[in-house]
């Protein structure tokens, strides 16, 4: 290792601070290429499309007291060398995406270091605040080293490494492997050998004919929960912003009653710990959103196998539960759970191109836009805290919720489970179109309340409102099941009247004996040119950005001219049709 330091001119230093760059070189290992892993493709399709500060992932590593700057550079070094996932770039044409990784033999990155005269009070916070400055600016991902290193010293003296990584490279689970490895190097410690898979053996695995065929196999599963499950879990009059992702503030709760709880629950059940609250979690979802099914993401699923629990590298798959929450009571929902969670993990490897062709063809015949609205992340079992949340600090809260700052949320409801003893330990980000402060607070409030019912008997599932406080959705008396989705014909109307350059259009709904209501759309067209399927392709394409409720009808009737009475069904039905159709591809 040849470090070369020289003065960083690039930006100001702030007051009392003075910054150096260290370049460090490596060799180690052997130059390789190969194809990319399913998981890199899924997030490098993120990075090229992304705000760089929504999906570039950070975390602060503490340096222990007495620990030298060199002592820092050369553990780092240990751990480029070590891991092949940090020595990779993706070579691409412009406008093109990558389809190749390449492994460096050799190579050089930097630490900017930050020396000050002394920190501010809070120095975590800090150190934090410069490891999320990092994530700003794209990743140049066929030749930038994929993290951006800085050490933060106090008179020489280092305390805190920020880091900003790639998350072509590296997802929480890798940083906290990483994390864990750099405490052990810095402790003088030999680590042991590496029994995960590197990137480009994991793409040969994934690549294999059985690889392939558990790829197929997801997609099959996910494309069986886009065509009958719910589109979207919070359908409701005051749902999602048209187009636009919403800023959350975080809630974080600290209750040792909730770990107390969540273990007697486990107990009383005879079911693991991480089902139970699996289990309270997608009944407490489906209980507020007035579903009976709940559909979450489960980012951390994918590292369950040996080949890829301790790998370095992206495995930001999400694994899709799909949980039929319509039990009698909260044990029998627990036990449905266990194999709901196990089938969902198997079905979390795929070809992440295919799947989203797989989404755009099944949600346009279904008339429809699948919504990521629910994420449930738990990495309490991981070996380090991640994300910047240390959670060895303040275990002893009995039960507290505090604020954090906001974030864009591209969902609906996202959730990070820390911790679980002794302490549950999550953060919460909840919409606020959909969750004022003292809902979102009554919601993680109310996760805890079902623990500890469950943790002394059976809890009926339609007694939750009493047990827990958490209201279900209000919906008007328009709002009727399609096709298992919540639907206002109200919306639909307006949102295809929109769709169709404001001609006029009426929406009935029609219900046959013992069969699902179906929604017809009456279009009044005159001369302006329209086909069923021009009518059904302009509404799919606007539903992403129309609001909550809005499912594309069954079937389409053009007309030349409306009735003078254009509020009654009846003199819509009188008229001549032109055409009518179900304007989808597929007949549903």
């Amino acid at each position: 290792m040849t470090p070369a330091v020289g003065e960083d001119t690039m930006h100001p230093n702030p007051p009392h601070t003075t910054t150096t760059t260290v370049t460090v070189a490596y060799a180690g290992g052997e130059e390789r290429r190969g194809p990319i892993t399913m998981g890199q493709a899924n997030m490098i399709r993120c990075i090229l499309r992304d705000d760089p500060t929504h999906i570039n992932i950070h975390d602060v590593w503490p340096v222990p007291e007495g620990t030298t700057s060199e002592t820092v550079t050369d553990a780092l070094h240990a751990l480029v060398v070590r891991h092949e996932g940090l020595r990779t770039t993706f070579p691409h044409q412009p406008g093109a995406a990558p389809v190749e990784q390449v492994v460096a033999a050799e190579g050089t990155f930097t630490v900017t270091v930050l020396d000050h005269t002394g920190l501010p009070d809070d120095p975590a916070a800090y150190a934090e605040s410069v490891a999320r400055a990092a994530r700003a600016g794209r990743f140049a991902l066929d030749r930038e080293f994929p993290l951006r290193i800085t050490l933060l010293t106090v008179a020489g003296q280092p305390v805190h490494v920020a880091l900003a990584f790639s998350h072509a490279v590296a997802d929480g689970s890798a940083m906290a492997i990483l994390r864990e490895e750099f405490a052990e190097l810095l402790a003088g410690k030999e680590l042991p050998e590496l029994t995960s898979l590197p990137p480009v053996d994991l793409a040969a695995v994934e690549a294999s004919p059985a690889g392939l065929r558990k790829s197929e196999a997801s997609l099959r599963y996910w494309e069986r929960i886009l065509r009958t499950g719910p589109q979207e879990m919070f359908a409701e009059p005051r749902g999602r912003r048209p187009g636009t992702d919403e800023e959350a503030r975080q809630l974080t709760l600290r209750s040792r009653r909730g770990g107390r709880a969540l273990a007697g629950a486990a107990r009383r059940t005879g079911h693991p710990e991480a089902t139970v609250l699996m289990a309270a979690w997608c009944a407490l979802v489906a209980h507020r959103a007035g579903q009976d099914s709940c559909v979450t993401a489960v980012p951390s699923a994918n590292r369950f196998h040996a080949r890829v629990a301790r790998s370095v590298t992206t495995t930001s798959q999400d694994a899709l539960l799909h949980l039929d929450v319509r039990a009698p009571a909260f044990d029998a929902l627990v036990a449905r759970t266990w194999g709901a969670v196990l089938n969902a993990y198997r079905h979390s490897q795929f070809d992440s191109v295919r799947l989203w062709e797989m989404i755009d063809r099944v949600t346009a015949e279904r008339g429809s836009h699948f919504g990521r609205d629910v994420v449930f992340n738990d990495v309490s079992a991981l070996p380090a805290p991640l994300l910047g949340t240390d959670a060895q600090e303040r275990d002893d809260a009995e039960h507290e919720l505090t604020w954090g700052p906001p974030q864009a949320l591209p969902t609906r409801l996202l959730a990070f489970t820390y911790r679980t003893a002794p302490q549950l330990h999550i953060s919460l980000w909840a919409a606020p179109s959909l969750f004022t402060p003292r809902e979102a607070e009554g919601f993680l409030s109310g996760l805890v309340l079902l623990l500890e019912a469950a943790a002394t008997g059976d809890v009926r599932m339609e007694a939750l409102a009493e047990v827990t406080g958490v209201r279900p959705a209000e919906r008007g008396p328009d709002w009727l099941r399609v096709d298992g989705c919540w639907v206002s014909p109200d919306a639909v109307r307006e949102a295809l009247g929109r769709a169709v350059g404001g001609l006029p259009v009426r929406v009935e709904v029609t219900e046959a004996s013992g069969a699902e209501p179906h929604l017809t759309a009456c279009i009044a067209c005159g001369a302006t040119p329209l086909t069923p399927t021009e009518a059904h392709r302009a509404l799919t394409a606007l539903i992403p950005a129309a609001g909550s409720g809005v499912l594309a009808p069954h079937r389409y009737v053009l007309v030349e001219n409306p009735p003078t009475e254009p509020d009654r069904s009846d003199a819509w039905r009188r008229l001549e049709i032109i055409e009518e159709g179900t304007g989808r591809s597929r007949q549903v």
